[in-house]
């Protein structure tokens, strides 16, 4: 059984890090890719939100019994195929994990029109797969 106060404090970590976000993504492109102090930033808490998605992911699919995930993006699959979240978050949540890596792994690669679309728009995602998997459990993270 899913321990409702994990779910609740990953959430809530989450939650600080798209705040954390939110507070300086009103930026242009050309600011973006300019300042990369301020990029860095807000990749560094996109990552940990991620990071924070995965937290989750795992501890559902560990505590739900779902199966033993090989990697990170088959925590999304598994609970796809558990009907904890539907095919479009998993498909979104699996592509997070992949831009997750090349932040923490691969950083000379990153496309920074990519970047400058996740820090502005596509970190929703992460906030729909909170409130899908916290739904599921009947829960719901503070405001």
């Amino acid at each position: 059984m899913v321990n409702s106060d994990v779910l609740l404090a990953k959430a809530g970590q989450l939650k600080k890090h798209l705040d954390r976000v939110r507070e300086d993504n009103r930026i242009t492109h050309d600011e973006f890719v300019k300042d990369r102090r301020l990029a860095d930033a807000l990749l560094f808490n996109i990552e940990l939100a991620i990071q924070n998605c995965i937290d989750i992911a795992s501890h559902v699919v560990s505590d739900e019994n779902l199966g033993l995930a090989g990697s990170n993006t088959e925590l999304f699959h598994l609970l796809q195929e558990n009907g904890f979240i539907d095919a479009q978050t998993a498909e979104r949540m699996i592509g997070a994990v992949g831009f997750r890596n090349v932040i923490a792994h691969e950083y000379v690669h990153l496309d920074w029109d990519t970047a400058y679309k996740v820090v502005t728009h596509r970190y929703r995602d992460l906030e729909n797969f909170a409130r899908e998997i916290l739904r599921k459990f009947n829960l719901q993270a503070a405001p």
